[in-house]
């Protein structure tokens, strides 16, 4: 059997912003090909720049540094044998079904005689007949997702990028759509010779794809590719689809880390800060009672996605912060209960807070914002002023959730106030009492927090 011909090849490809004197990388060290018949995830968490590498590949952004080939030459502006579909729908809401289509064609050059009989072929494809003449305002959201998947697919593109397209949906359209797309995929139902997908679902990429590129963050890097064999249509509860499963999480959750490589560095400090998890307490709080409820406290991480419905990008963020604090430790894509964790799962409502404040203490990047409003006369300062100097360490989108998380976090333990109407943050009395025993010694497991 021949080899599969080359579509794209991507080689050290980087991508640097600056903001200020401040240079942050997105990716760095991407080297990534795709074949002809390939359908390929590109998995990772939320921040990664798995985004930015797909605008890269369809030619909407240039790369800081590397080469993107496609059939072997060098990609120069939008890559014409490419097109995309966004997580939101993108259809313009004065045109109907039907227009939406075939605005597309019409933009290819394809003469007007044509659009509308080949407009009207993949609506029908998609299922969508019988709503030629709808307007996006009657459809759902699967269905005009739908509609963007058939204006997509109307030019007959080689390469189908797919930016999270199902993300916006509702659980039961994303399903039906996914399903409808593998059908349309494995029965050569439509023209395109490679699937290349963003997403941050480690089971839809394994229901879907046929290789997975696993990406991590800090900076955006590829760190496995992985090739799924499973016939289609996968089932979810086979031993072979949760053994892949498990091994993504695993791959994602990493293992825990010595204390001062978790913690990360105080802002201003050599070496990288430590990013907060964007995560709400209250949720914490259940995926560790969960755990706890265990009788080993501990549990493979890929289970615990049905268990709590959450989302594997957002059970992630949660298992990053239970790290961060000290209260489990990851081992070979199994999540276990640390003694201080099990403290904090025991304790009352006025005891977790006073564990989570003991805990938080110790990070350099809450040492670093106790530092700046101790050195002011009324331990206060203005949001504007403490976002200006994160903006130093974190790029511009990730600046915000920084400090939102940095509040949330002191607010719950008791030790940052936050007067929304002057927006200033300030310290609470009692913001660095004497840490308790169970906190600073007892709880704390050997590698991690």
């Amino acid at each position: 059997m021949s080899n599969p011909e080359t579509l794209l090849e991507l080689r050290a490809i980087a991508q640097r912003y600056t903001s200020g004197q401040r240079v942050f990388t997105a990716l760095e060290g991407i080297d990534l090909t795709v074949h002809a018949g390939e359908f390929v995830a590109l998995l990772g968490p939320s921040g990664c720049g798995k985004s930015t590498l797909l605008r890269i590949i369809t030619g909407l952004q240039r790369p800081t540094s590397g080469q993107v080939l496609y059939r072997g030459q060098p990609l120069r502006g939008v890559n014409p044998h490419a097109t995309i579909v966004f997580q939101t729908f993108a259809l313009f809401p004065w045109l109907s079904v039907a227009e939406n289509v075939e605005i597309a064609l019409r933009a290819r050059g394809v003469p007007a005689g044509l659009r509308t009989p080949r407009a009207l072929d993949l609506l029908d494809r998609v299922g969508l007949d019988g709503f030629e003449n709808a307007y996006p305002r009657e459809l759902s959201g699967g269905m005009r997702q739908k509609v963007g998947m058939a204006r997509a697919m109307a030019v007959e593109p080689e390469l189908l990028c797919l930016d999270e397209p199902f993300s916006a949906l509702d659980v039961l359209s994303a399903e039906t759509l996914r399903n409808d797309l593998i059908e349309l995929w494995t029965g050569g139902h439509i023209p395109t010779q490679a699937i290349l997908m963003v997403t941050h679902g480690i089971e839809e990429a394994v229901l879907m794809a046929s290789r997975i590129v696993v990406m991590d963050k800090g900076p955006g890097r590829i760190v496995a590719d992985i090739e799924v064999t499973l016939p289609y249509p996968r089932r979810r509860k086979s031993p072979a689809f949760t053994e892949i499963v498990d091994h993504v999480y695993g791959l994602l959750a990493g293992q825990t880390q010595p204390e001062d490589i978790e913690m990360g560095v105080a802002p201003g400090e050599p070496g990288p800060t430590r990013a907060l998890p964007e995560i709400a307490i209250h949720d914490l709080t259940g995926l560790l009672e969960h755990v706890a409820r265990l009788p080993t406290l501990r549990t493979d991480i890929y289970r615990l996605e049905d268990e709590l419905s959450v989302g594997s990008d957002h059970l992630l963020r949660l298992i990053d912060a239970a790290e961060l604090l000290g209260f489990a430790t990851v081992v070979q894509g199994d999540i276990h209960l640390t003694p201080l964790g099990e403290t904090y799962v025991d304790a009352s409502i006025l005891g977790r807070k006073e564990i989570f404040a003991a805990r938080i203490r110790r990070l350099p990047i809450f040492k670093w914002l106790f530092a700046m409003l101790r050195a002011t006369a009324n331990h206060h300062l203005e949001w504007d002023v403490v976002k200006a100097a994160l903006a130093l360490e974190f790029p511009p989108d990730e600046t915000e959730r920084q400090l939102t998380t940095l509040v949330d976090w002191g607010r719950y333990a008791e030790v940052l106030a936050y007067d929304t109407g002057n927006s200033l943050l300030a310290l609470e009395p009692n913001a660095e009492p004497n840490i308790p025993a169970a906190a600073r010694d007892g709880g704390a497991p050997q590698s991690g927090l």
